[in-house]
């Protein structure tokens, strides 16, 4: 009854009447509330964690933090001078716990603007899951960091703790006869190569698709795995093998000792605990111990130049003496 209550009170601002069982909203946005918690609602500078699904009206899915498994943190911020249809009118509505559909007009959000070409149809939808509310209230902001803190690290010590299950748990539903190296890294080989193994130094040019162990994908450098796995086609991405160097740092542990054990033309599949990969940061939609699959092909090995210049060697600094 609290949503109802709270619809009531802000018809005044436009919230008012239905659309195919939709609220809507000032600026064409609809929104429905899917699951109704009993608790307050959020205000302005409650701290929220929620996890979403961003789709076009197709229903195929842009962008989702249920398949990263790392929901989005967020302030409420003030409403007030928000343009129409700002979602966030809809999240003042919700509490923890709660789940919502909204539908945003894409014409008003892209008001003054050229609409991207990626955007077709009349609305982007989203599907809200607010998993976590901490009030601001009258919290000292010393108390109220230290709630989220203590929040932000139950998060993690729950992720912790599921890895080495998730990773099992995907070993054996995909069959995976794996040898484990002492690292942690699993690999099965699915073809074996002929040709020369590389070694630390060369650069490997190198086929991948990137998944998280749910199965879903999250890269590629091949252009028919972003079809089958219906993964974003971007105009820029050439779809070509990457070069890196191995042993370079900026590269994850894990396929720096990966590729070291495979001969050139070999395609196989590794599983990356976190350790070797993005560890307890994680990486921008990659979470905090979050394991890794990476089917991959190791198409060429190139060597070096010796007869590359070498670098030029800077003279030490001189220090000078104190007074």
């Amino acid at each position: 009854m609290k949503k109802r209550l709270m619809f009531l009170a802000l018809a005044a601002i436009g919230l008012a009447s239905c659309n195919g069982g939709f609220n809507k909203g000032e600026g064409g946005l609809l929104y429905k509330i899917v699951d109704d918690k009993s608790g307050p609602s959020i205000k302005e500078g409650d701290f929220m964690v929620f996890n979403y699904t961003v789709k076009n009206d197709a229903d195929s899915v842009m962008q989702s933090t249920f398949d990263k498994g790392q929901p989005q943190p967020l302030t409420m911020p003030s409403l007030k001078g928000q343009p129409k249809g700002n979602i966030m009118t809809v999240f003042s509505l919700l509490s923890e716990g709660d789940s919502a559909i909204i539908k945003v007009n894409i014409d008003t959000m892209t008001k003054g603007h050229p609409r991207p070409k990626e955007l077709k149809g009349k609305y982007i939808v989203y599907v809200i899951k607010m998993e976590k509310v901490i009030s601001k209230g009258n919290l000292s902001d010393q108390v109220f960091q230290g709630r989220k803190d203590a929040y932000a690290k139950s998060l993690s010590d729950a992720a912790k703790a599921k890895e080495p299950v998730a990773i099992k748990k995907y070993i054996t539903d995909n069959n995976l006869k794996v040898t484990t190296t002492p690292s942690g890294l699993n690999y099965v080989i699915t073809k074996q190569g002929t040709g020369p193994v590389p070694a630390a130094g060369d650069t490997v040019v190198v086929n991948y698709t990137g998944k998280f162990v749910n199965g879903k994908a999250f890269e590629t450098s091949v252009k028919s795995d972003a079809v089958k796995y219906k993964l974003p086609i971007s105009p820029m991405n050439p779809y070509k093998p990457i070069r890196f160097p191995l042993g370079v740092q900026g590269m994850i542990q894990g396929w720096n000792e990966a590729f070291l054990l495979f001969n050139k033309g070999t395609k196989a599949t590794i599983v990356l605990p976190s350790s070797l990969a993005y560890g307890e940061q994680g990486s921008r939609e990659i979470g905090p111990y979050t394991p890794l699959v990476f089917e991959v092909e190791l198409v060429d090995i190139i060597h070096p130049n010796p007869n590359a210049p070498k670098p030029a060697q800077l003279p030490p600094p001189v220090v000078q003496p104190a007074k």
